[in-house]
């Protein structure tokens, strides 16, 4: 028998700012679904996932939480892993970046892209976003936000380090072309041509150092350095399986060369560009083959929206598993995400989906044959030996649902391959009332079709249960203990690790396992696998749980102290009038001060204002702001003052900007 396939596949690991919702859990069961599947077809997997901890994003929430970077997302990490576990997923690796390994081969990677002239020094000068610790250009931001999540984006200026996309676009490009397979769905393709490589502007060289912020993997030859979030976060890709940047690949270790290049990425649709235009392109600099395939899932959204926490409609994995049991939340979730559009989670879609396909269909069609076996023959499996045309349906359609979900999770249309299982079990039901099995027990002369009935309503279920292991493996495992099967598959599985045989190809797509099921043997009674959902009770505890969510996430906000009470007659001897900032410039000798020439279009005057550590001169000018007109005149490092811009903010201060079409010299009322 040939040596079994390998099959290396990643997750994205997570950023260790918060706690994942339904949406990011989403990630790893579909990607644990995917790695059960290929298991059972043979194929030994090793599936990576982890947590990205790295980056300014991070830095800040640390020093909000009043705790070092590493003690931060040393407890994030662990919250994030806990419901890994929790939602059984069966991971082989779980990679830190903050792990000393990863650190060490980072620093070795970045300095050999260095050495051999692909990275050089210069000044960042544009559009970031802190959420996403992404860069962008003029061009790509929309309407003053990032392109991806829809928040703002701040100006940056700052010495960094720039990896030359440039050198390596047309290979990229070739590559793609020439391998139609390397990016799906098929329009995130198109989007990543169009977007960025085939763009007027061409692919823009990537900013991959910062210095703004310290928590990072240091520049080993210039340490005031620190690695991009980005180049950091995909080569966790390669040193979780020993990657060693010394070596060319011929020399790597046999564990590595035998997983990469990479079966698939499993990621989200907002990150396709890190992944399909700046890792590959490093990966083409470090002389590695290129994964295979990328594959970039679509979002959860609550109903129509983004779950965003100031909305109140985050849904989180672990908290719906406590009231539909982490079977249920992994059904739902791979029943519901599309292959390629958004998919949609309510509390009213969970339920009703949970009653409808775990309750009535799948837990209804397991209690009441099971029910009817120890009713009619004292829990006993009979001979099937009193066959009818109809049941060749069921054999029929069995063959065809294995291959079914064989061909739709070969291609990640993970929601088809659960709808085909659905669709049996549906069949399944409708012959239950088809062959009334009730009926037939009231003739002792028609006890032995009575007893292919049950026969193949067990076989049914046993065929279901194998294909659903992948997807609800606690349920299948407690369907096939029901079934007193449990011992014959772990028999198969035992066979299939020795020989090399494939489960999914043998268990399930030969017609002879459709009587598997030994004559003679009892079934269990049964039990209820899924419990029924109260819609009206959900909602109330969802309506709760947002609330307190809400309110734990809204920060107290103490009332400054000595703030003295006006009247109206006070507030209105202070004149505010818009201004447009026609010129700015640092102030020598003083690192706080700006010099500003404002028009306030009845005149010019000229405002000191100590905001230079927030703004850069450039950022300010063309701009349109509100100023103090009627404030004495004072003297800042010899330079005279007439007035004061407004501004909000001590320790991170913020410019009010009015809009572009704003008239100068307005009175603010």
């Amino acid at each position: 028998m040939e040596k079994r396939n390998h099959f290396y596949m990643t997750t994205a690991i997570a950023y260790a700012s918060g706690k994942p919702h339904i949406g990011n859990t989403y990630e790893i069961i579909m990607s644990d679904a995917v790695a059960r599947y290929r298991r059972a077809r043979g194929y030994d997997v090793f599936l990576c996932t982890g947590t990205d901890e790295h980056g300014q994003k991070i830095e800040n929430k640390a020093a909000e939480a009043k705790v070092t970077p590493q003690t931060f997302v040393d407890g994030v990490s662990g919250q994030i892993r806990a419901i890994w576990d929790k939602m059984n997923a069966s991971y082989d690796y779980f990679i830190r970046t903050t792990d000393q390994n990863h650190v060490d081969a980072v620093q070795k990677i970045f300095k050999r892209f260095y050495d051999q002239g692909d990275i050089y020094k210069g000044y960042y000068e544009g559009w970031y976003c802190t959420p996403d610790e992404a860069f962008y250009t003029d061009s790509q931001i929309v309407d003053g936000k990032c392109p991806d999540c829809g928040r703002p984006v701040v100006k940056a200026r700052e010495e960094a380090y720039f990896f030359k996309m440039s050198k390596y676009a047309d290979r990229l490009i070739a590559y793609i072309n020439d391998h139609p397979e390397f990016i799906e769905p098929e329009l995130r393709k198109k989007e990543m041509m169009n977007n960025f490589l085939l763009s007027e502007e061409g692919l823009q060289d990537l900013c991959v150092s910062r210095t703004s912020f310290t928590w990072g993997i240091p520049v080993t030859f210039d340490p005031k350095h620190v690695t991009y979030v980005w180049l950091d976060a995909l080569t966790n890709y390669i040193t979780a399986i020993g990657y060693d940047p010394d070596q060319p690949y011929e020399k790597q270790s046999a564990f590595f060369k035998d997983h990469w290049p990479a079966d698939v990425h499993i990621i989200g649709k907002d990150i396709l560009r890190f992944h399909t235009i700046y890792w590959p392109i490093f990966l083409m600099a470090l002389d590695l083959p290129l994964p295979k395939k990328v594959f970039a899932h679509p979002w959860f959204n609550f109903g129509t929206d983004k779950m965003s926490k100031s909305r109140g409609n985050v849904i989180y994995a672990d908290a719906l598993a406590e009231r539909f049991g982490v079977d249920g939340v992994r059904y739902y979730a791979l029943a519901e995400m599309p292959y390629a559009s958004d998919g949609s989670v309510t509390i009213e879609n969970v339920v009703r989906r949970y009653n409808t396909d775990l309750v009535n269909n799948l837990g209804n069609l397991v209690k009441r044959t099971l029910d009817m076996q120890k009713k009619y023959f004292d829990k006993v499996i009979q001979t099937p030996d009193a066959s009818e045309p109809i049941d060749r349906e069921l054999v029929d359609l069995c063959l065809e649902t294995t291959n079914r979900v064989c061909d739709a999770m070969d291609t990640y249309h993970v929601s088809d391959a659960v709808a085909s299982i659905v669709t049996l079990l549906n069949r399944a039901n409708k012959y239950i009332d088809e062959t009334t099995p009730w009926v037939l027990a009231k003739d002792e002369t028609l006890k032995g079709r009575l007893g292919t009935v049950l026969y193949n309503l067990l076989a049914v279920i046993h065929w279901a249960a194998v294909l659903l292991h992948p997807f609800l493996p606690e349920t299948a495992d407690r369907i096939l203990t029901m079934l007193n099967a449990e011992k014959a598959l772990k028999q198969s599985q035992e066979h299939q690790k020795e020989h090399g045989y494939i489960l999914y190809g043998d268990f399930v797509s030969d017609e002879s396992m459709f009587n598997s099921l030994q004559p003679g043997t009892q079934v269990k009674d049964s039990e209820v696998l899924f419990a029924r959902a109260d819609e009206e009770k959900e909602l109330a505890a969802f309506e709760e749980e947002r609330k307190a969510s809400m309110q734990a996430e809204t920060p107290a906000v103490e009332k400054p102290e000595g703030c003295a009470v006006i009247g109206i007659d006070d507030f209105m001897k202070v004149e505010l009038r818009t201004a447009q900032v026609i010129d700015c410039q640092k102030v020598e000798k003083a690192k706080k001060l700006l010099c500003l020439q404002l028009d306030l279009g009845y005149e010019k005057r000229q405002v000191v204002s100590g905001i230079a550590k927030f703004y850069q001169p450039e950022d300010l000018i063309g701009k349109k702001l509100i100023v103090v007109a009627n404030l004495k005149p004072a003297t800042l490092c010899g330079i005279e003052s007439n007035g004061m811009i407004l501004a909000s903010g001590e320790e991170q201060v913020r410019v009010v900007f009015l809009a572009e079409d704003t008239p100068l010299g307005e009175r603010v009322r």
